[in-house]
């Protein structure tokens, strides 16, 4: 025994008894070791697709900037430059606004249209199974049908036209007009369908607990739809909008078979370039692509963001 010990100082977690002292040591409980290990599992279950996944996005967008700046020409000699994003310059700042126009515009009736049906389906309701029904159908179908489906049904010689005996040329300019109203009804179509399945999967755990307080408590239903059902709901919505604003801002058939032929949003754009016969305009088609991908960035940061200033995050 030392003098530490003869003078009563104990190490931490030590026992004094007499003239011995017992040492406590603390293993880790069965519990500790069991979560601890089912982690190690989970990482080493999702680590193969991460990589794979994180190779391809990071190889690709590698690729696209080092090709873009000059230093992996398909011809000629490798230097740095910035001639990719200057030989475009007008298109690309029209291509950047037209792409954030149609983006904001789905993104925000989506969300609109998502959330009034997913209050809907909360309702348990005969007409929010048969919301909830519709939603469930209309995620399978692939972007490039509903396009095809949208052309049909609204274009001057579509389906509906015909319906109400209305010409062609009295028709207004739905598909292939100045506002790209099809393009921004098709997004609209489809995503609103998202959000109602992740808002109202969010809702109908949540939501019913503290309708029913707040309605004990005197409040309207208009008061409880602002104070309880939308801050429950805000999360989910952000969520659900920043996926569909950088899938709208990327996406490319819809735009191309819905939209009119100039000016070009920045995927169609990078399609045309990438697809050209002059093998020059590889780079300026990785600029396009680059550009993209940092708005998509910048918008992704600003939604998590806005995510973390919501109440329940917090």
């Amino acid at each position: 025994m030392g003098d530490a010990d003869r003078r009563g100082l104990a190490p931490a977690g030590a026992l004094a008894v007499g003239r011995c002292t017992i040492v406590a040591i603390d293993f880790p409980s069965s519990g500790a070791r069991a979560a601890g290990s089912r982690r190690w599992v989970s990482v080493a279950l999702l680590a193969p697709a991460v990589l794979i996944a994180g190779f391809v996005v990071f190889g690709g967008v590698g690729m696209s900037i080092v090709q873009s700046i000059g230093l992996l020409p398909l011809v000629g000699e490798a230097r740095l430059s910035l001639d990719a994003y200057t030989a475009n310059a007008d298109e690309l700042l029209t291509g950047l606004g037209l792409s954030l126009a149609i983006a904001t515009a789905s993104t925000v009736l989506s969300c609109v249209i998502g959330l009034t049906a997913a209050i809907i389906i909360t309702q348990g309701r005969r007409t929010g199974r048969i919301v909830a029904a519709v939603s469930a159908l209309t995620i399978p179908i692939p972007h490039l049908i509903g396009a095809a489906a949208v052309g049909l049904l609204i274009s001057d010689a579509g389906i509906i036209p015909r319906m109400l005996g209305i010409p062609g040329t009295e028709w207004p300019d739905l598909v292939g007009g100045p506002w790209w109203v099809a393009v921004v009804l098709e997004y609209t179509w489809k995503e609103s369908a998202f959000v109602a399945l992740v808002v109202a999967a969010v809702l109908s755990s949540r939501v019913a607990r503290y309708d029913e307080t707040a309605a004990l408590l005197g409040a309207s239903r208009a008061r409880r739809l602002r104070h309880v059902v939308i801050p429950l709901a805000r999360p989910a919505v952000i969520v659900s909008a920043i996926i569909i604003f950088v899938y709208t801002f990327g996406s490319y058939e819809v735009a191309w078979l819905l939209g009119r032929p100039y000016p070009e949003p920045l995927p169609v754009l990078a399609f045309r370039l990438f697809d050209s016969i002059t093998l020059t305009s590889r780079p300026e088609a990785a600029a396009v692509a680059v550009i993209t991908t940092a708005v998509s960035l910048i918008v992704v940061a600003l939604g998590m963001a806005l995510l973390r200033r919501t109440p329940l995050w917090k």
